[in-house]
Formats: structure tokens, sequence, C-alpha cells
């Protein structure tokens, strides 16, 4: 008997409303059921899928971990996708597997060598990887010093937090003074390097800086797909330059990216981005996740979630090779219904297995128990 698979998604962007819907689209025309967590009681994620729960608040990284595993229990969960708290998620891959569940994560090691851009780019530099030149900075005459150095050899500067994710905390240093131009139109990333050392100056504690020169484009991220043997199933660069996305196979992008990602055993899905450095592509960040434009892979005929849930369960999809890529294209906003707002708040102890926390569509008849079925294990689950 071919059972349902159970994925959860915890506290996850809300692009992957498209992660969501390619895994119930798969080719294999396997039964997905898609289990949610979130902080936010509007998140897209929480409408999409069909169980929901709302996370409580303020838990720490150890009390999360026990909040993970009661729900891979009480759920049934076959392969959980962490995003929040991924690096103590990881470290406690065993337990999940003793409860059924495996984690579409890398290992702890190579968590731990991405959560830090510094260590990221001495690691990557050490296994003859491209990277641009950098300078750490916790003060504002190291970030003085650094600044200086760039623009001494014809390049804007610009910093970024060592740890964090996507563009946030991201800045580009200019000597105009501020003036009404930084107040008209919208905001930009650009800051008036005084205004920057003023703040430096006058906080409490240091900062944790990455500077480093503005790279130019294109962007090329490469999604990744490695097994659990360190070996690459799948790898497509997608690149921006500007409003315009598309599609590469170019071995000046997806060579670095596969010696990164085997290199280091990021396995299961993680994105890999790529900068201009001059004339050469040098590597800008790599995420340990899937990225959130990940489904529009789509358009070269390809199904990386899916992929990447038979992986974590032991199914080898082999080697995928995308059969044409899709043409350019954009990315415009579109719309997701929400549920209503009066979504019940997270219990903080249950006494008895919670079915349906937040029913996002008429409840189908239970299957069997999947603890009968051929491979599932020993563990008993709640009916969908």
């Amino acid at each position: 008997m071919v059972y349902r698979v159970r994925v959860w998604l915890n506290r996850t962007y809300a692009e992957n409303v498209f992660f969501m819907d390619q895994l119930r689209r798969n080719p294999s025309d396997r039964a997905v059921e898609i289990h949610a967590t979130h902080g936010d009681v509007d998140s897209p994620v929480l409408a999409a899928a069909d169980t929901a729960e709302l996370e409580p608040e303020g838990l720490s990284p150890a009390a999360y971990v026990e909040f993970a595993l009661d729900q891979c229990q009480r759920r049934g969960i076959d392969v959980f996708v962490p995003r929040l708290h991924q690096s103590a998620i990881v470290a406690h891959r065993a337990e999940f597997e003793a409860v059924g569940t495996a984690l579409l994560a890398p290992p702890p090691e190579a968590v731990a060598v991405f959560e830090d851009k510094v260590i990221a780019y001495e690691a990557v530099q050490a296994i003859g990887g491209p990277v641009p030149p950098w300078w750490r900075v916790r003060s504002a005459d190291e970030l003085v010093a650094a600044v200086e150095e760039l623009e001494a050899d014809g390049h804007t500067a610009c910093f970024k937090p060592a740890s964090g994710a996507g563009g946030v905390g991201f800045r580009v240093i200019t000597r105009s003074p501020f003036s009404m131009a930084q107040l008209s139109g919208f905001p930009t990333p650009y800051v008036p390097l005084d205004l920057v050392v003023s703040a430096l100056q006058q906080a409490d504690e240091p900062v944790d800086w990455l500077v480093m020169p503005r790279l130019g484009q294109p962007e090329v991220s490469v999604d990744c797909l490695t097994g659990p043997d360190n070996r690459i199933r799948l790898a497509v660069g997608r690149t921006k330059d500007g409003r315009r996305r598309g599609f590469t196979l170019h071995e000046q992008w997806l060579e670095p990216a596969r010696r990164i990602a085997e290199g280091f055993g990021l396995h299961y899905l993680t994105n890999i981005q790529f900068r201009m450095f001059g004339d050469r592509p040098v590597l800008m960040d790599v995420n340990t996740r899937p990225a959130g434009g990940l489904h529009q892979l789509s358009l070269c005929g390809v199904n990386a979630p899916w992929a990447a849930v038979q992986l974590a369960l032991g199914e080898d999809p082999g080697e995928i090779t995308p059969p044409f890529l899709g043409q350019d294209y954009t990315v415009v906003s579109g719309l997701r219904p929400l549920r209503p707002a009066t979504l019940p708040q997270q219990r903080a102890q249950e006494s008895e297995p919670l079915l349906l926390a937040v029913p996002a569509q008429t409840a189908e008849p239970a299957e069997p128990d999947r603890a009968t079925a051929p491979g599932s294990g020993a563990r008993a689950t709640t009916p969908a």
C-alpha cells in the first residue's frame, strides 16, 4: 500500500506556498498532506496547508526542538523542512528519526559553516572557491579603514551582518552628504559614511559586519539538490539582472556551486548565490535551505521540491537534467486567500493528539493506519 506523505514546513517564507503546490502536483502522483506552523496568523502558508497551527512565541532553540519533536510525533510527519531554528533542529536529527521523521536539511556541521558569512568565505576560499575581498568590522575605525581600502582600488563599499538571511541589513556606503535627495522618491540602500560612523560611535554594543565591494550583475542563484552521499542530483542557475529573470546551465556558475555543495555536504535543497567581481563570478551567499524562488524551476520542467522529498524518503530520483530552459520572465505579485482571522491561538499543552487544528478543507475519510503499511515503520499515526 502506498501511503500519504506528510510534510511539515515551519515558519517559512510566504513564497513557499508555491513549494507546497509543487508537492501536491508531484509527477509520482503521490498523495501529499502538508502541515504548516507560523507565528503570523495571516501567513498565506497557513492558509495553503492541510493542517496548521500557530507557533508559541519566545521559545529558546532547545525548547523549540521539543516543540518540533512533539509536532512530528503527533502529526505523523514523514519529512520536516525546517527554516526557523534550523541549526538547533539538525543537531537532533537522530531524535527526529526515532519518531519516524526525516529532516530535509543539511547536517549540523554544514549548517554551522554557513551561519557566519566570514567563516563561510574562509572555508570556501580554502577549497579553491571564488570569493570577493572582505573585511570583518566591529567598530567605526575598522569600518573606515575597510571603506578607504576598497575605494582606493576603485570599488564602492557595502556592508551587511556577518550572520543573517536575505537582504536584511544590507547597505551601500556613499560619500555624498545626507540631503533632500535621500528624502525624495523611494528609499534606497545608500547611506552616507559619516552617518554610519556616527551611529557606530554612539552604539552601546559593537556590530559584526561584513564589508566588501559592491558586486555587479547578473546575480545567479544556483539551486542545488544534493544527496546524503554528497553527490549532486540537480543544479540549475536562476539569473537576475534588474527585473529580467532567466535560467542558466553555464559551468562558470554551476561548477563552483557543485564544489561547495558536495565539498561541504550541503544535503538536500540549498541555494548558492554568485555575482560578478570584475569579469569573474564570486560567491555572495549560501543558503542552507530551499530558496523562496525555487518553484521558478517549474518553467524548466523540474519539480525540485518533490525530488528532495523523494531523497529524504530514501527514494533516489537520480540525476536530474532540465528537459529545457524556460524563457526569460519577471516576477509580479499575486493573490492568495487567507484563513478567517478567528484562527485559534496555540494551546500551551495538549492532553490528547490534536487532529485538524485549522481545517483547510472538508475532511476526507481517514486512511488506514500507516503503521500497517510496508516500509512505514512501527509508528502509529493520526488519521488525516
